[in-house]
């Protein structure tokens, strides 16, 4: 099949049943990391690294990171792989817009609907679900290798520094007045740092 059909069929899906904003993203796209092979976990990881990082809705974001990636890795060209991140957000994002355009329909008819109101209360707690298995896994693949040959191997030491470092900092009651950016900038250079001097695992 070809790989624009195939990003069609997946990222319709995503954002069609991916209720919750842009993590809710995570799990379906952790099951195409196990489906296909131009996505790793390593890739979600860096993933939400770069679409937290960037302008942008982080769902979109990572639809076109995705898209991207999938389109590079299958033909080698830079020039494709923005056809393929275009197909995958578009093909993302269109779910929302047909949804939003039936709703837009019904909603004063049905918005006091028991019915509606029970599929909501539903969908709540499944969507949290979802969110948290999504954070563990990225937790998981950026702080422990579970496949390492031993115990003490499993710890991602520097990644688990670092990790360490920034929720202290962040919960400093003088510093939790500081923007986001400053947050991520200094994670970004601290990376690189790391990188540089000791390396990551």
């Amino acid at each position: 099949m070809s790989i624009y059909l195939i990003l069609i069929y997946e990222f319709f899906k995503i954002g069609l049943f991916a209720a919750g904003g842009g993590l809710a993203t995570l799990p379906f796209l952790s099951a195409l990391a196990d489906k296909y092979p131009w996505l790793t976990s390593d890739m979600i990881s860096q993933m939400v690294a770069l679409s937290e990082s960037t302008p942008g809705p982080l769902g979109i974001n990572m639809a076109t990171y995705s898209g991207y990636m999938a389109g590079y890795n299958t033909f080698g060209s830079p020039l494709l792989g923005v056809t393929t991140a275009f197909t995958a957000t578009a093909s993302l994002v269109a779910p929302s817009f047909i949804v939003i355009l039936i709703v837009s329909r019904v909603l004063d008819k049905y918005k006091n609907s028991k019915l509606v109101n029970d599929a909501f209360s539903g969908l709540r707690p499944a969507v949290a679900g979802l969110i948290a298995a999504a954070a563990w896994s990225v937790i998981g693949s950026t702080l422990f290798d579970f496949h390492a040959a031993s115990f003490g191997a499993a710890f991602k030491l520097p990644e688990i520094a670092l990790f360490a470092v920034l929720m202290v900092v962040t919960n400093i009651k003088k510093l939790k007045k500081l923007h986001p950016l400053v947050i991520i900038l200094a994670a970004a250079v601290l990376g690189v740092v790391i990188g540089y001097t000791i390396g990551w695992n």
